[in-house]
């Protein structure tokens, strides 16, 4: 069995993805907090073929990385909302 952790969302544009992760953190008094960070890469490949990814981006990937971000904030945003919800019934 892998331990390869998955994204909980991701968001392509082309070449471009987003991946929402969720992390945990133990804090000094004990107690265990969610946070979640988001990693951005772009796909491409080498002379030989291979498929790699790379953090740096053209400025041509930057409309995608807009747009994919955005997106991400969005998933971000609604599901804090979703949670604040569900705690104030």
């Amino acid at each position: 069995m892998s331990n390869t952790k998955l994204p909980e969302k991701s968001f392509r544009a082309g070449a471009i993805n987003v991946a929402v992760w969720k992390n945990q953190t133990v804090t000094k008094d004990g107690q265990v907090r969610e946070y979640k960070t988001v990693s951005m890469e772009r796909g491409y490949q080498d002379p030989s073929g291979e498929w790699k990814s790379t953090s740096s981006l053209r400025a041509s990937d930057l409309p995608k990385a807009t747009m994919v971000l955005s997106k991400a904030f969005e998933y971000l945003t609604m599901s804090d909302e979703a949670v604040a919800g569900e705690c104030a019934r």
